[in-house]
């Protein structure tokens, strides 16, 4: 796989159609049945809102998740309006506050994080990786380059508003976790560049799944829905590919 050398480029079009196809997607799940599924075995599934959202814009992503039989709830923080203070250590409280809201559980969490949310699923990932059973991410700009739009956003909100891009930052939003991690992103995405949403490496931890769909309509479109509650019901043992809903 490729690394991000170049700078990546939105289409216009798309970033303005955004809304309008957001809420098609939305109709569209309104109309139709999901997948048939296995019961779920009740392990704990944390949420991660989107830059500026709050647990309201997860709420159908959270309700899938306890339809299929999992203790899903969001993060708790309210609004996600970036990182306070330094990056590493907010992250590091982050986790922390996480922690303690698994201890009641006693089996491994799923982390997911939809846009800038799917960063902070990634890094804590990282973090709490013995606790945990998977990292999902849903349109999430891990694999920017200093070139590109996504990473120039994502490193001013990490660096507190810092004008310039750390490249440390960006290579550490690279590395996936240790643990299994799944990224889903659109090449119609109109908000961050699709390109930066795939692993330069695959590996048997790593699987980028592409979908048809808006940036800001991923948390109800079908084809996410349908992946999230097939990485949900992967037990321990190899890890399938997705190969689309049965």
């Amino acid at each position: 796989m490729r690394r991000n050398n170049a700078a990546t480029a939105l289409n216009p079009s798309l970033t303005l159609l955004e809304p309008f196809r957001a809420a098609m997607e939305l109709t569209f799940l309104q109309f139709t049945a999901p997948p048939k599924a296995l019961p779920g075995d009740g392990h704990p599934v944390v949420i991660f809102p989107g830059l500026g959202a709050d647990g309201t814009s997860v709420s159908i992503l959270r309700a899938h998740c306890q339809d299929l039989g999992y203790e899903a709830f969001d993060w708790g923080q309210g609004f996600n309006t970036g990182p306070r203070g330094e990056a590493g250590a907010w992250l590091e409280a982050l986790a922390d506050e996480v922690s303690r809201q698994l201890e009641k559980h006693d089996k491994p969490a799923t982390l997911i994080g939809w846009s800038l949310g799917g960063l902070y699923a990634r890094e804590l990932g990282k973090l709490l990786a013995p606790k945990l059973r998977q990292v999902i991410t849903i349109a999430t700009p891990f694999n920017g380059s200093a070139d590109d739009i996504s990473a120039s956003w994502i490193s001013s909100l990490l660096g507190g508003g810092a004008a310039s891009i750390d490249p440390l930052w960006i290579e550490r939003l690279r590395m996936p976790p240790p643990i299994r991690t799944t990224s889903i992103y659109s090449r119609s995405d109109g908000v961050v560049a699709w390109e930066t949403c795939r692993h330069d490496e695959g590996s048997r931890l790593v699987e980028d799944i592409e979908v048809d769909g808006s940036h800001m309509g991923m948390g109800w479109n079908r084809e996410v829905l349908n992946i999230v509650a097939d990485r949900l019901g992967q037990h321990a043992g190899p890890w399938r590919p997705y190969g689309g809903p049965t």
